[in-house]
């Protein structure tokens, strides 16, 4: 029993319906802040739990639950001969495998019309109840934002019945190592995962422990004398007045019980030690083996190199018998557990590197930070390093000494794998310049870059002019149509002879020179005091 896939509609950064296939194993999904990750993984949760930040939503609902645009679409119509009615989250988790439970969940009754299980979280008006008050208050031109007054939740089964969580065979996790959640003392994680490993009957035993507690600390003598003076102390009313302990709850011991490791309780040692403890506990659990998803937040938060190895590898190992969907900003981590199941996230587009036609190219990549051209606003594509320099160089003359990097451009080197790196920029419609040699076959490039012609995302940057000279080097003719080159011919010998501290006599001896130094010739530009003018095609791939 597995997520197979899930839809969002309406609920923070999602407006339209937002749809995201599952795998059965793992699930690594990327993206720049802000790009519905964290988001991702409250869904689901709270499809599953209707738990949202640890406590349930139906106490805490909220306007800014709702995505923004929908909520002033909702607003301005308000004020129209045709007011929209008020916006609904819809939340739906597919579920594959088959059960007995699954089938009880099994129906059409969701937004794809299939006979399928699965459930339906929804915020939504209740019609039922505040149909007149809510027509009221529209008459009266008073609303500024989602009346949630108004508003219920509502958890159903694709058999259209209404269920709670206990009626989901598969049961989640969601582990934030960013932040602990305490209840009286007690991370709110570590409680609900103990008390889902234990038995109905260990449960119980526990219960029954904690009240003997409990009715052992009201019987001491001592506590009924403090309770005497209080009465008379206080003189409130005529009645007794005492202090006690809770003993109504059959699951008090959960909130009042802490947590502790190494007789250390649990909130005082490190995070990335409460990651570790939280992740494993949910990993070792027995009960519900094969029905339990892992949701994990950024995994890499407050863990040394070592102790995200050790994470990873049971990540890596437990994956058959459980879900586990990560959120993570970390190439290490998106590495190490296997291309073939990252979800890189943009903009409310999915891509599946697995999916990708160059996908073997990237998966032999594994050093390589993959995620870079994913996170970044605009990328520059360069073949090696001294194209980096020249054109971090010509940024910064062109924008007050800043680097691309400091306005969320990356310059990344790619050597000759432009076409592998173009196919996922334009997957994710990824800004994307690519500066490359022209080699003296502007034709060639035209062609290698057809595809991409006319895009309003990719723009393909070389010098259109094919330059020519008799210079030979051990008998092969010298290209002039590389970066040295057009950087000389935008420049006098005199200032790049100041630059690279050489003493050319003539342009050919320092057309030899600067390719005989690719790097330290650009790197010496890159750090001179003396302003360089820069070839037209760099300048375009730098341009807004």
């Amino acid at each position: 029993m597995k997520i197979a896939k899930v839809k969002i509609t309406n609920f923070k950064c999602y407006e339209e319906t937002f749809t995201l296939v599952m795998k059965d194993g793992l699930n690594v999904i990327v993206g720049t802040n802000e790009s519905g990750k964290t988001t991702i993984l409250e869904a689901i949760y709270l499809a599953l739990t209707g738990l949202l930040h640890g406590r349930p939503l139906k106490n805490d609902l909220t306007s800014y639950l709702f995505n923004l645009a929908t909520q002033n679409k909702y607003l301005q119509s308000l004020e129209t001969a045709s007011p929209l009615q008020p916006p609904t989250i819809t939340i739906e988790l597919f579920f594959s495998g088959f059960s007995s439970e699954l089938a009880e969940l099994e129906g059409d009754g969701n937004s794809e019309k299939a006979k399928c299980s699965g459930v339906v979280y929804k915020i939504e008006f209740d019609e039922e109840n505040f149909r007149g008050p809510y027509e009221e208050l529209v008459k009266a031109g008073s609303l500024r934002s989602i009346p949630v007054e108004y508003y219920t939740t509502t958890m159903r089964s694709f058999a259209r019945k209404g269920i709670t969580a206990r009626n989901i065979p598969i049961k989640s996790a969601l582990i934030d190592s960013s932040s602990t959640r305490l209840q009286n003392g007690s991370d709110v994680y570590v409680s609900r995962i103990i008390r889902d490993v234990l038995e109905e009957k260990e449960r119980a035993s526990i219960s029954q422990a904690h009240r003997k507690l409990k009715e052992a600390f009201v019987a001491d003598p001592n506590l009924k004398l403090i309770n005497e003076r209080i009465t008379q102390a206080a003189k409130i009313s005529q009645k007794a007045v005492s202090i006690s302990v809770d003993l109504s709850s059959q699951t008090a011991w959960e909130s009042s019980l802490m947590t502790y490791i190494d007789h250390i309780p649990f909130q005082y040692i490190g995070k990335g030690e409460q990651c570790v403890i939280k992740t494993k506990l949910a990993l070792s659990a027995k009960k519900n083996a094969e029905a339990t998803a892992i949701l994990l937040e950024e995994p890499e938060n407050h863990l040394s190199h070592s102790r995200l190895n050790e994470l990873i590898a049971d990540l890596t190992e437990q994956h058959g018998q459980k879900q586990i969907i990560i959120s993570t900003h970390s190439s290490f981590v998106a590495n190490k557990l296997g291309l073939d199941n990252l979800i890189v996230l943009r903009g409310g587009e999915v891509v599946r590197i697995s999916e990708l036609n160059s996908s073997d190219f990237f998966r032999k990549l594994a050093g390589y930070d993959t995620l870079r051209l994913a996170l970044a606003a605009k990328v520059i594509l360069v073949e090696g390093d001294s194209d980096e320099l020249i054109v971090q160089r010509a940024y910064m003359d062109a924008n007050a000494g800043r680097l691309p990097i400091q306005d969320g451009i990356d310059v990344i080197s790619v050597g000759t794998a432009f076409l592998r790196f173009l196919e996922l920029a334009h997957a994710l419609t990824i800004p994307v310049a690519v500066v490359t040699d022209n080699d003296g076959d502007t034709a060639a490039v035209e062609k290698k870059y057809a595809a991409y012609k006319g895009s309003d995302k990719i723009r393909i940057c070389f010098d259109p002019d094919v330059d020519a000279g008799a210079l030979e080097v051990k008998g092969k003719p010298f290209n002039y149509n590389t970066l040295e080159p057009k950087v000389l011919k935008a420049n006098s010998r005199a200032t790049l002879n100041a630059i690279l501290g050489t003493s050319a006599a003539d342009d050919d001896q320092l057309r030899v020179h600067m390719r005989a130094n690719k790097t330290d010739s650009a790197l010496a530009i890159f750090e001179s005091t003396t302003k360089i003018a820069y070839p037209e095609y760099i300048l375009k791939a730098i341009a807004p």
